[in-house]
């Protein structure tokens, strides 16, 4: 059912030469190819990308009557990659549009998110050959490659930035550096209220070599284990930092984070205390960095940055005035994985809504202040007019008016505020046209409402 289906789709892949786009945060998603254990146990493919942004899931699903049919799901994102992207491919339309960011004092983060075994590591760190890691084919080193370029240039040459690099893991809610011998650190808030891993060893570097070699030895020190989806699992977050600095002076950092791998309870009951541990410890991080970017999307006065360490280390990169984001979404595509693929599809499509509703909300409230002033001007004209009994409606048309400006400052959706909005200017608008028309052997003069 599936491959006909995919026959009728017309695909169109990102290629090298697509252009980039812009944005303050981007939401991608990726798509590993069916590694050889699906392979064996002949697992369907229940992912297409056909490019553009969009991503279709096809979920199998049987009605009352035993009919099969095809669930399709769609989903949309700033970017799609299917099982044949390169590394390299990823990397142009994620975390290389954010390097010039450090460049001009910002900060920059680049994220991979997923159920563990999906390809995090891969395409952060680089390409596998068996259980050996090529360091030089993963974003890691690629970011590198492009910042010491950017620092040749005659535009940044001038301003004297010394570039280092920090590697550290988050491993059940401690901190490590996998640079200075897995020693453990504290993570404080300075007078200034900014967020210092206190004794993270910076260590200076002078070319993609020397950062290459500081990727290879934190990794080989990076905590690890066997899980029901992978035999070398990832079982800690890795934030690997380049930072700039001018003097020592912090110029721009850009955090690049390969997240350790969801799971499930139910998944992991059968193994060892410290397997089990160690996910709730994951899930919980994973969970606090959802709701500070829920917080975020909805614009809260609170955001609970304090609720891990993760979201406590990436605090800046989040509400810095001049900070760019990109998740990476890596999915499974077996059919065993279908429950993991979804929600992780759906947390990123998440994310995107929260995105697109804030920027929304921004332009819609920015709209809202000409609507009510045409309300105010509408209201004014109708107290020019002389009507017979026009009291009651004059004071039913306040009370609306009022009620507008209360939902305009206390409502947080802006779906339903917008509803408001329509409904509270067709009463005024049928009500405007009421009195007129039951006047017609009265002057009366309405300039510049906006409803002519």
């Amino acid at each position: 059912m599936i491959e006909e289906y995919r026959e009728t789709l017309e695909k169109v892949p990102l290629s090298l030469t697509d252009p980039v786009e812009l944005h303050r945060i981007c939401v991608c998603v990726r798509k590993r190819p069916l590694n050889k254990k699906e392979v064996t146990r002949k697992e369907i493919d229940v992912v297409t990308v056909p490019g553009k942004g969009v991503l279709l899931f096809h979920e199998p699903k049987q009605k009352v009557d035993l009919t099969k049919y095809l669930d399709n799901q769609l989903f949309h994102f700033d970017y799609s990659f299917d099982e044949s992207s390169t590394n390299d491919l990823v990397y142009r339309f994620t975390a290389k549009p954010l390097v010039k960011t450090i460049f001009e004092g910002g900060r920059a983060t680049c994220f991979a998110y997923g159920q563990t075994g999906s390809g995090k590591t891969h395409t952060m760190g680089g390409d596998f050959s068996g259980k050996a890691q090529d360091s030089s084919k993963g974003v890691y080193s690629l970011a590198a490659h492009d910042v010491f370029n950017l620092l040749q240039q005659r535009r940044y040459a001038d301003m004297d930035l010394s570039p280092y690099v920090t590697f550290f893991e988050i491993y059940n809610g401690k901190v490590f550096d996998l640079l200075n011998k897995k020693t453990k650190l504290r993570v404080l808030e300075d007078e200034g209220q900014q967020v210092q891993v206190v004794g993270l060893q910076e260590v200076p570097v002078s070319s993609v070599d020397d950062v290459i070699r500081l990727i290879e030895k934190g990794s080989a020190c990076r905590t690890s284990g066997q899980t029901f989806a992978n035999t070398n699992s990832s079982r800690s977050h890795a934030v690997l930092q380049v930072i700039l600095r001018h003097g020592k002076q912090l110029h721009g950092k850009f955090s690049l984070v390969d997240l350790a791998g969801n799971e499930r309870g139910t998944d992991v009951s059968s193994n060892d205390r410290k397997t089990m541990v160690e996910t709730a410890e994951i899930n919980r991080s994973l969970l606090a960095l959802k709701e500070c970017i829920r917080s975020l999307g909805q614009n809260s006065e609170h955001i609970p940055f304090r609720m891990s360490k993760l979201t406590q280390v990436l605090r800046d990169s989040f509400i810095g005035e001049n900070s760019r984001t990109c998740m990476i979404a890596m999915i499974s595509p077996g059919m065993n994985s279908c429950d993991y693929t979804l929600n992780t599809l759906r947390y990123a499509d998440r994310y995107m809504r929260l995105l697109e509703i804030k920027h929304a909300s921004t332009h819609f409230l920015r709209g809202s202040r000409t609507v009510a002033r045409s309300f105010s001007v509408m209201r004014n004209s109708l107290l020019t007019c002389v009507f017979q009994e026009p009291i009651e409606e004059l004071i039913q048309i306040s009370e609306v008016e009022e009620k507008f400006y209360e939902d305009l400052q206390v409502s947080g959706n802006v779906l339903a505020l917008f509803d408001t909005l329509l409904a509270y200017g067709a009463r005024l608008h049928s009500r405007y046209f009421i009195h007129l028309n039951g006047l017609s052997t009265q002057k009366c003069e309405v300039k510049g409402s906006g409803f002519e």
